[in-house]
C-alpha cells in the first residue's frame, strides 16, 4: 500500500512539474468564453487579457518589453480599446513580437470581410489575413505601416479562403517601439 501511495505522488509530482513547465512555453494566452464572441471590440477579459484572442504578452513574447492594456479613455466602439505600450520589441511579428490572433474555421472558397479601427504613435504595425489547415498557411498582409494615426482610422479587406484551407487567421502585430490601439475587429463572411 505504502508503494501505491509513494508511487502515485511521484506520478503526481512529474506531472506537475511537466505541466508547469509547458505552461511557462506557451506562445500566447488564450482565455476561451464562447458566450462572450466574437469579443471583436476588446469588451470583455478577465486578469487584462481580453476573452476568445490569442495575445502575445510580455509573459509569452521571448525578446521585448511592452503592456497590454485594456484602454477605457481611447476607444471606437464599445467603452474600451486594446492598447499595446512597446519600449522594446522584435521585428520578426507571429508570437516573437506583441500582439494578437484569432482563428476562425473556414471552408475553401469561403469569402470574408475583414475590419478593424487603429490608432497609432511611433510603432509600426502589421495585419495579416491567412488561409490555413494543419500543415500549411497562405498569408495576405493587409496593412504594413509605421505611420502616425492620431485618430481612428478603419481598414477593411476582403479575403477568399484557398484551395485545400480549413480555418481563417486574422492576426497583428507591433513590430517597433510605440503605442498602438485597436478596436472594433469584425471577421464576417460575405
Amino acid at each position: 500500500m505504502k508503494t501505491r501511495h509513494m508511487l502515485f505522488c511521484i506520478t503526481c509530482l512529474f506531472t506537475s512539474i511537466f505541466t508547469l513547465s509547458c505552461n511557462k512555453n506557451n506562445m500566447s494566452i488564450l482565455i476561451e468564453d464562447k458566450t462572450k464572441e466574437p469579443n471583436g471590440g476588446f469588451e470583455y477579459a478577465k486578469d487584462g487579457i481580453p476573452l476568445n484572442w490569442q495575445v502575445y504578452t510580455s509573459q509569452t513574447t521571448p525578446n521585448g518589453d511592452f503592456e497590454v492594456l485594456l484602454d477605457r479613455i481611447n476607444f471606437k466602439e464599445g467603452e474600451q480599446s486594446l492598447n499595446f505600450v512597446v519600449r522594446n520589441c522584435s521585428p520578426t511579428g507571429g508570437w516573437h513580437s506583441p500582439g494578437i490572433a484569432k482563428q476562425i474555421d473556414a471552408k475553401p472558397g469561403e469569402k470574408y470581410r475583414i475590419s478593424f479601427w487603429v490608432k497609432n504613435s511611433g510603432s509600426t504595425f502589421r495585419a495579416l489575413v491567412s488561409g490555413i489547415s494543419a500543415t500549411k498557411g497562405e498569408s495576405a498582409t493587409i496593412v504594413m505601416t509605421g505611420d502616425e494615426i492620431p485618430e481612428w482610422k478603419q481598414y477593411t479587406y476582403s479575403y477568399v479562403v484557398p484551395d485545400k484551407m480549413n480555418a481563417l487567421r486574422f492576426e497583428v502585430n507591433v513590430l517597433q517601439a510605440g503605442t498602438f490601439w485597436i478596436d472594433d475587429v469584425r471577421i464576417a463572411k460575405e
